[in-house]
């Protein structure tokens, strides 16, 4: 793995395209616009748009929210599906009212910001819940496809918490990339990450298991971008850029992909 002492211009010969900011709110506010120039460009085609979009990281809402209210952008032909939420130990959804959930943190971070007259309807903001893989297929179908997908990378190479199966439980690359909306056991290696940010490292009151978009969703969308900006994601880029295509890391089969693009700080570079 001589790769992960790769460091500067020799980033840019990986096997995904490479963006690199001054810092992580540059690459935050690059996300939003992103957001906000292809839903325009769909407003003024007059198409619909839909995004996979997710909730770490979260940093883009505010210039996202930003933009739509002061440019009065109407979000009423826009769709967004958000990637995943946690569950409960009897595996039901988390409640709204816990800290960790993403659907408060979607209200509070995004819809409740933006202007009544410009926000989407509710039945455009979707979260997969225990019974409603069939018709988010049904909108992901009707839409022709997802238009863009956004997000970032877990430490282990999880796009959403589409986690590497263990080792004994392994599947082939075109089944792992196959899988769809699922309940998922959140690995140890995401739990210690996500509570180092929630509980200050204490993985063992972190939930256990998640509801998540699958790899298929992400795969399928027309473009896909991914924002690192962590100390830990200089391995997880140069994995991702230059490793080996496997569900063992499951960021990589986004070198396949014909329009993938993975943006770092200049930190991360070095």
């Amino acid at each position: 793995m001589n790769y992960l002492k790769y460091n500067g211009e020799k980033l840019f010969e990986g096997k995904i395209p490479l963006l690199v900011f001054d810092n992580p709110e540059a690459a935050f506010k690059d996300m939003a616009d992103k957001m906000v120039e292809e839903i325009i460009e769909n407003n003024l085609a007059g198409k619909k748009t839909l995004f996979i979009v997710p909730l770490g990281p979260v940093g883009q809402y505010k210039y996202f929210v930003e933009r739509v209210n002061s440019e009065r952008i109407s979000l009423k032909d826009t769709t967004f599906i958000n990637m995943d939420e946690y569950l409960e130990d009897d595996k039901n959804l988390i409640s709204e009212d816990d800290p960790l959930s993403f659907r408060r943190l979607m209200k509070e971070q995004c819809y409740n910001q933006i202007s009544e007259d410009l926000i989407m309807p509710e039945r455009q903001r979707l979260f997969p819940t225990l019974d409603n893989f069939d018709y988010l297929e049904e909108v992901i179908k009707k839409h022709g496809g997802v238009d863009s997908c956004f997000g970032g990378i877990g430490i282990n190479g999880h796009l959403a918490f589409n986690e590497p199966p263990e080792p004994e439980e392994r599947i082939g690359a075109e089944e792992f990339t196959k899988l769809s909306f699922r309940i998922q056991k959140i690995s140890r290696e995401t739990k210690l990450v996500n509570a180092l940010n929630e509980f200050d490292g204490a993985y063992y009151l972190m939930p256990d298991y998640c509801i998540t978009i699958g790899m298929k969703q992400i795969l399928e969308s027309r473009k896909i971008h991914l924002y690192c900006f962590r100390p830990w994601h200089r391995s997880v880029v140069r994995r991702a850029l230059f490793g080996e295509v496997t569900s063992a890391f499951p960021v990589t089969f986004l070198q396949k992909h014909q329009d993938a693009k993975i943006a770092i700080t200049k930190e991360l570079q070095k």
